[in-house]
């Protein structure tokens, strides 16, 4: 476990990584965050395991992936939310339910106190992070850093002005992973907001160089929502890309 502090120290970020059972949840402060790191390569008894904390129709979603590894990895994913939700809100795994934004965003049914527990999930090659808060909206990102991957042609798309920029004033064999950092950025914001890819990638800012921490610069048309976000680089291993943002007062 390794914990980083919020420059504001109203958030205090902790990380966790599962194992096979999600024994002792820690107890989740209204001034935390958790972010759980996950390996989705489960063998045969692990991955029926977890389907039996499934809903049926979370059941058929996996049953519609063409390759055997997809379809276990979503079981995997979407088990381990279920025994982390059901823990942090003192309910069965198997009764928690879900509802759905118009954007797709999942949000967790409840009559609890714990109506306000947000989460976000994200997976890459075999990879998953999950992240969870109380009273704040999160969102994580975690990529794959591929190299077959046309990283020029994408920025030049999506990435505002200032960060085709910041990438350009990079060495070139500093620009592939940078590109990464930014993209992981970009998508950890709007999964926060709940938009997805609604809302327009060149409306904000964000940080990518190395040596410069994971910040949101700037949020357009309203400059002052910049204000409301915080923004942290995941430790991911080697050949991934990951970030978090969380909103950084309680809402």
């Amino acid at each position: 476990m390794s914990a980083v502090r919020d420059p504001a120290p109203t958030i205090n970020l902790r990380e966790y990584f599962v194992g096979f059972y999600v024994a002792e949840t820690p107890t989740l402060g209204p001034s935390e965050i958790h972010v759980w790191h996950l390996d989705l390569a489960r063998g045969p008894a692990e991955v029926e395991a977890f389907s039996l904390l499934l809903s049926p129709d979370e059941i058929q979603r996996a049953q519609r992936f063409r390759f055997e590894a997809n379809r276990n990895e979503f079981i995997v994913c979407r088990g381990t939310l279920r025994a982390l939700l059901g823990s942090y809100a003192n309910v069965s795994p198997k009764e928690l339910r879900f509802a759905y934004s118009e954007y797709g965003r999942p949000m967790l049914v409840t009559e609890s106190s714990d109506r306000h527990l947000d989460f976000n999930v994200s997976h890459s090659g075999g990879l998953a992070m999950l992240g969870f808060a109380r009273g704040r909206k999160v969102g994580l990102d975690i990529e794959k850093i591929r190299r077959d991957f046309g990283t020029s042609e994408i920025a030049e798309r999506f990435f505002s002005e200032a960060e085709r920029s910041a990438l350009l004033d990079l060495p070139q064999d500093q620009r592939h992973e940078a590109f990464f950092r930014c993209w992981t950025r970009k998508e950890a914001f709007i999964k926060a907001l709940g938009e997805g890819l609604s809302h327009p990638l060149d409306q904000f800012d964000v940080s990518l160089a190395p040596d410069i921490q994971a910040q949101l610069l700037a949020t357009r048309p309203d400059a002052r929502e910049v204000q409301r976000w915080t923004m942290w680089n995941i430790q991911a291993p080697l050949g991934y890309a990951a970030a978090l943002v969380a909103e950084s007062v309680c809402g």
